[in-house]
């Protein structure tokens, strides 16, 4: 008889054989970011989550700074009157986007800046690509997301991060970044599924589909090897770093790209629902949530994640202090 129990007999033990750990660089905490003046806005749907208005974001971020977390995805949220068909507001040079990255580098030298590149924050019908008819089509929304992304890297961002799930997104990206000498590295939402825990985030983002729904070019999570070949063709394309999205429902994924893709960084993104869950959960006294989340995090970097993007990454470091 093989024993095993000798290994958890007691904390110092259970610590020494312990093979994941977690520290506060392994993650990457999304920020939301609103026109105007003097906003700091609560997400009813993402407790503890704030929309933060430019001029806000000093306080925010310092604190991130304090607790050793020192990259964060950016997210801009515009009023309606600003979107259209063409997302044009995307790539404007003087975007919320772009002034919050210029602010954030001028500011906090030391932050790594991940911006988000999509339509669907700046598109009046809510798809991630332009349209044609009530079609989502593929090789006309590849130049916009380039010029957006463009526009985020001129500004000062570290990454761009293309989300459409538009195939040669990355390629497209990567050529215009090279064409002008910038150094931007790319963050590819390579994996990323069409799934039910994105609900909370649309409400934060305003971002919601004004019809049907995002199937035909976000991944269907019935899939076995599709992730890994998106993948694949991100990285060929160009990519820096990969993504897996969601997380906690694709641990099989997660550890199949860390295995297949080694050399590159992997990141994945706890989203909203997966979030508002464990909130919802501790709030009725199901789990313990420094318990749940800290296991959910540790599943997720023991399947080969590198870096974890999650609303959590506050609480964890308050909470392990």
């Amino acid at each position: 008889m093989k024993r095993f129990r000798s290994y958890r007999t007691d904390v110092a033990t259970r610590e020494r054989y312990a093979d994941v750990r977690l520290q506060a660089d392994d993650f990457i905490y999304p920020l939301f970011i609103v026109e105007g003046s003097d906003q700091k806005q609560l997400i009813a749907t993402l407790p503890g989550v704030f929309r933060f208005s430019i001029d806000r974001l000093r306080d925010e971020v310092a604190g991130l700074m304090q607790l050793g977390i020192g990259k964060v995805l950016l997210f801009g949220v515009i009023g309606e009157e600003l979107k259209n068909p063409e997302a044009t507001a995307g790539y404007d040079p003087n975007s919320l986007v772009c002034r919050a990255v210029r602010y954030l580098k001028r500011e906090f030298p030391p932050l790594t800046v991940f911006t988000d590149v999509c339509l669907c924050e700046y598109t009046s019908h809510g798809h991630c690509g332009l349209l044609l008819g009530e079609t989502v089509d593929n090789d006309s929304t590849l130049p916009v997301l380039a010029r957006i992304a463009l526009a985020h890297a001129r500004a000062g961002a570290d990454f761009v991060a293309p989300s459409a799930m538009m195939d040669g997104q990355v390629e497209a990206i990567r050529a215009v970044l090279d064409a002008e000498g910038l150094s931007t590295r790319i963050l590819a939402y390579s994996a990323k599924y069409a799934s039910s825990f994105y609900g909370p985030f649309r409400d934060a983002a305003g971002s919601a589909p004004s019809f049907g729904d995002r199937q035909s070019y976000q991944m269907d999570y019935r899939t076995l090897h599709q992730g890994v070949e998106e993948i694949a063709a991100d990285i060929d394309e160009g990519a820096d770093w990969v993504m897996v999205k969601p997380a906690q429902a694709y641990l099989d994924i997660i550890q199949r790209a860390s295995v297949a893709f080694p050399a590159t960084p992997l990141a994945a993104y706890q989203v909203s629902g997966e979030y508002a869950m464990l909130k919802q959960a501790a709030a009725c006294g199901i789990v313990d949530e420094r318990r749940a989340f800290t296991e959910s995090f540790t599943a997720i970097k023991r399947a080969g994640a590198h870096y974890i993007i999650t609303y959590y990454a506050k609480d964890f470091i308050r909470k392990s202090l």
